[in-house]
């Protein structure tokens, strides 16, 4: 199973850092990564591999939303079964 994982933010140091180590903390991998710097703004998307997270995936949403609200970015993380099912036409 994958989850989508977005940031959204002004660009600060760490932001990669602080996501991807929150990632590990929780058994979860990251399989595939794009992020941009458009002036003082970061973007990122993260493709994740949730089949080994320690924790059930609304708590993993939770905390990944929480660690944004902590760092004044928005993080917002979607099941693949969502993701795919949106943006089918």
């Amino acid at each position: 199973m994958k989850a989508v994982v977005t940031v959204v933010g002004h660009d600060s140091k760490g932001i990669i850092a602080k996501v991807s180590t929150k990632c590990a903390e929780v058994g979860a991998n990251i399989t595939e990564i794009s992020q941009s710097v458009l002036k003082e703004y970061f973007a990122m998307i993260m493709v994740i591999d949730i089949e080994g997270i320690n924790m059930p995936f609304t708590d993993f949403v939770d905390a990944m939303r929480k660690l944004g609200e902590e760092n004044n970015l928005d993080i917002r993380t979607m099941h693949e079964d969502i993701f795919n099912s949106m943006h089918r036409i």
